[in-house]
Formats: C-alpha cells, structure tokens, sequence
C-alpha cells in the first residue's frame, strides 16, 4: 500500500509539470489552431534562466525565498522568449497554410536548442537542492509517502494553475482571450486588438512554462539543452488527451499521463515509460480524436 501511494504521488508530480507545459499548447491552439512545437525549449530556456538566477545569488538564494525570486525570473524569461518567437517567426506568416507555420514552429524548436548547445558547451548543468538534507538525503513532509520536492512541485503547479485561472477568467484581457479563441474575425470586428490578444496568450504560456521549468529542475537536479524535448512531445500528447483547446482537459490530460507512466514504469517496466505516453497518442487519435474535454466541430469546405 505505501508504494502504492509513493507511485501515485510521483505520478501526480510529474502529471503537473506536463499540465503546466500543456496549458501552453492548448491555449496557443485555441486562439491560432496552432501546435507550438517551441514551447517545450521554451520551458528549457526557463529552467536555465531560473539556474542562472541561483547561481548568480550565491548561497542567499539557496532557500525557499531563493527559488521563489528563481521562478519568477525563470517565468519572465519563458514569457520573453515566447513572445519573441510569436512576433519574428510566427506573426509574419499570420494567414499562411498551417502547414508552413507547423514547419517553421519544428524549425524554431532545432534553432533554439541548436542556440543553448553553443552557449553551454552541450554540457549539463545542476541545482543546488534545497529540499534535500546534505545527511540525510530528501525531506519528507509526510514520510514515507511525500517529499518536500514533490509537494513542492504540486503546490507551485496548483498555484500557477489557479493564477492562469485568474487572468483567464476574472481579467479583461482573459475575455478578451476567450473571445478571440471563439472566433478571430468577429473579436476584430467588435473592437478587440487581436494581435495584441495573441501576443498576450504566448507571453502567458511561456510565464507558465518558465515557471514550471524551475520546479521539474528541483526534482530533478539537472538542466539540458535537450530537457525541453520530450516533456513538451508529452505536453502535446496530454494536451490532445485532454482535449486540445480545453484548459481543464490540459490539466486532466497531464495528470492521467503522469500517472499513466509512472505505474507503467513501476509495476510493467521502466523501459515502457516513454512509449506508453505515444501509445496513448495513437489510441486516442483512433478512439476520440477530440480527447476527454474537447468537441468535435465540423468544418465547412
């Protein structure tokens, strides 16, 4: 039994991160219709700005009030780079085939990886831990099931959320953004400044990637120019599960992966953990290929 709960809580930890990153996919769709294969070296960039941040504040920021400065400054930096990459690659190819705008959206993802390669030599770099006794190894906040990092990383996924929630929903610009993700040209038509709208929900996406960087990067101890790789193909596939375009279905989604891999891994083989996120991808796209949360709408042609 208390493995049992170690898995679960393990599962929800790591299921948070691929809601956060896939809150970022399926807002961008929901407005552009869209599929934003930067956003995973988005999430990259974060994690190494929130490092840098640690680093540069010596052992002052190696507490709790340290990381927090950090995931701020992680966020601003996924916001940053977010919105550059909307407005030089994307925006000028606004009413281009997807087709070309998926392609370019691959190329920007090589581009920036490519980028953070030369400036770190390739080479990994680390956290200082500040949940782990040097003694002692981790901290538990309730032994033997949480450690004070997973309850970190799922307190500051819930509280990331709650924020998306607040601006999405109690803000004006939140209406604006639900309008527009209703339908572009009527929002133009009644007044609202799309591309501003736009730039505002990749600014967003990216502050929540940002953020979320600095949490997997207390997990799990180490940042790469590749870590943005496969956790943002697995926010894509939570995303689609969820329903893309659905923000509840985005935190769903990530949550029931999480899970999914971590038993998989656990109780089948380690070796079945990434294939299980694809394999749910294909059976999904098969299945209900409008996910848990989404709705099926007919095109006219």
């Amino acid at each position: 039994m208390a493995e049992l709960v170690q898995q679960l809580v393990n599962g929800l930890s790591n299921g948070a991160i691929y809601a956060l990153i896939a809150l970022g996919y399926t807002m961008v769709y929901g407005i552009l219709r869209l599929i934003n294969f930067a956003h995973g070296e988005v999430f990259m960039v974060g994690a190494f700005a929130g490092l840098a941040t640690q680093r540069l504040g010596g052992a002052e920021m190696r507490g709790p009030a340290g990381l927090a400065v950090a995931i701020v400054v992680a966020g601003l930096a996924g916001a940053a780079t977010a919105f550059l990459i909307e407005r030089l690659a994307y925006r000028p190819l606004r009413g281009k085939p997807r087709i070309i705008v998926l392609i370019t959206a691959i190329g920007v993802s090589i581009l920036i990886q490519n980028l953070v390669a030369i400036a770190t030599d390739a080479r990994p770099s680390f956290w200082q831990p500040v949940f782990v006794n040097e003694s002692e190894g981790a901290i538990y906040l309730i032994t033997p099931f949480v450690t004070l990092a997973d309850a970190f990383v799922i307190g500051g996924a819930i509280l990331l959320m709650g924020f998306l929630q607040l601006v999405v929903y109690r803000t004006r610009m939140g209406r604006a953004m639900r309008a527009v993700s209703q339908n572009l040209e009527v929002a133009a038509l009644m007044g609202i400044h799309t591309g501003r709208v736009i730039s505002f929900t990749f600014i967003l996406a990216g502050f929540l990637a940002g953020a979320g960087a600095v949490l997997v990067g207390q997990k799990n101890g180490s940042v790469s120019y590749i870590m943005g790789l496969l956790p943002g193909l697995k926010a894509f596939v939570a995303a689609v599960l969820g329903g893309i375009g659905s923000i509840p279905g985005a935190l769903v989604g990530g949550l029931l992966l999480g899970c999914a891999e971590t038993f998989v891994a656990a109780y089948v083989s380690s070796n079945y953990r990434d294939a299980i996120a694809f394999g749910i991808l294909i059976v999904v796209l098969l299945v209900r290929p409008s996910g848990i949360f989404g709705r099926y709408v007919p095109e006219k042609v």
